[in-house]
């Protein structure tokens, strides 16, 4: 599992940089304009006027923002270079400056964030720059989690839409969605159940693993660091605990797993796996 979720997020980063390099790389009409919208932090200056410069003011909850010498000014849904313009005429209409220069600047998109949670690497919220879809923002998460299950994209005014990890990175573009401000993308955690592994193997101890995915006796030797060179292959023991029997034992030949005499042994949640040192 831990081997599955390195490559997954390394082919994620991949991912992330092709996607923001074909970004740098298409025209203009296909990466949205911003507009500015609630709660963005604006910085206003006017060429020129030393009192005027790197005004930093955040748009309110009504779409506005009041800078001085002016009443409020309605800002929601304006480009910056239309805000600059509004201003302008705004300064000469009141005779505030002759002929001013009027740059803005947005300095943090609030109104232009997604929300990640849940199992990934950096959960947050993180800015919608041009137009990215779902794989790129759970690439700038740091990638899926080894215990990622099923995501649901959130969007106001929508029902919530599922989808598959194993859709999602298959290159279908219908599952790959670009993202709108305020999406939330929350991606569930699988339950998870716990198994032990002692005796002879490299690392024992208990392996959390996937409730739906629990993994076979050999495999789970394997997770475990694999056989030492003091394993007795040929005694291996499941202890397992039966409501009906209380604990029972169940003797394992690894050696006839190994060479496909016998199928690999399906373990369950709480099993105790003991591999026997050789006795010399």
């Amino acid at each position: 599992m831990r081997n599955k979720a390195c490559v997954l997020a390394i082919g994620l980063l991949v991912f992330s940089a092709a996607v923001l390099f074909s970004q740098e790389n298409q025209p203009e009409s296909y990466v949205r304009e911003f507009r500015i919208g609630l709660w963005d932090v604006l910085e206003v200056s006017v060429y020129g006027e030393e009192d005027y410069s790197g005004i930093r003011i955040q748009v309110t909850e009504y779409g506005r923002i009041k800078l001085p010498l002016l009443e409020e000014v309605d800002v929601l849904g304006l480009t910056q270079g239309e805000l600059e313009n509004k201003l302008n005429k705004l300064f000469v209409e009141k005779q505030l400056f002759q002929n001013p220069s009027v740059t803005v600047l947005v300095v943090e998109r609030q109104s232009q964030r997604v929300s990640i949670l849940g199992a990934v690497a950096n959960p947050g919220r993180f800015e919608l720059l041009g137009r990215q879809k779902l794989l790129h923002v759970v690439a700038e998460a740091g990638g899926f989690t080894t215990f990622a299950g099923e995501i649901t994209l959130i969007r106001e005014q929508q029902d919530p839409l599922h989808i598959s990890i194993d859709d999602l990175v298959s290159g279908d573009d219908r599952f790959n969605l670009p993202l709108q401000p305020s999406d939330i993308v929350y991606v569930r955690p699988v339950e998870t159940v716990l198994i032990f592994v002692g005796g002879a193997v490299g690392n024992p101890g208990a392996l959390e693993v996937p409730k739906s995915n629990i993994p076979t006796l050999y495999r789970a030797i394997i997770q475990a660091g694999g056989f030492t060179e003091r394993a007795s292959k040929g005694n291996v023991k499941i202890k397992r605990l039966s409501e009906t029997e209380g604990e029972i034992i169940i003797p394992v030949n690894a050696k006839d797993i190994e060479k496909g005499d016998m199928p690999d042994i399906p373990l369950k949640e709480g099993d105790v796996v003991i591999v026997a040192d050789k006795i010399f």
